[in-house]
């Protein structure tokens, strides 16, 4: 009897730590502009790449330039094999450090993708 109260108390708390964690995520886009800067005439969109890439999805205006700054630290797994298909950009990132790529000015709508080596974690800038 004490073995299945634990199994579903277990089983509870399973379930609710996945509702509250799907639920935290899927605020992404709320939070997506906070990464977002216009200076000088461009827009730099800053991503963090160590396991998985942050924020997924970036928010940036249309039409003006932007500049995906991407920055590592310590970062020796495959999202230092970075790939964004739109400007013809794949290479390997420093284990730490910062790397510019120049994206032109894109339409409203358009989504532009970065993608790891192994193809298992991406990030998107959305243009709105």
């Amino acid at each position: 009897m004490n073995l299945t109260v634990i199994s579903i108390l277990v089983a509870g708390l399973l379930i609710g730590g996945t509702i509250m964690f799907s639920s935290g995520s899927s605020n992404v886009q709320a939070g997506a502009a906070e990464n977002v800067t216009i200076m000088n005439g461009k827009q730099i969109v800053e991503i963090t790449a160590k396991g998985s890439y942050a924020p997924r999805v970036s928010l940036a205006q249309a039409n003006i330039p932007t500049v995906l700054k991407v920055k590592t630290q310590g970062t020796f797994d495959c999202t230092a094999a970075l790939a964004v298909p739109a400007v013809a950009y794949k290479a390997m990132l420093p284990s730490t450090g910062e790397t510019l790529i120049e994206i032109p000015p894109q339409k409203p709508g358009s989504i532009v993708q970065g993608i790891c080596g192994m193809g298992m974690y991406n990030f998107k800038v959305r243009f709105d």
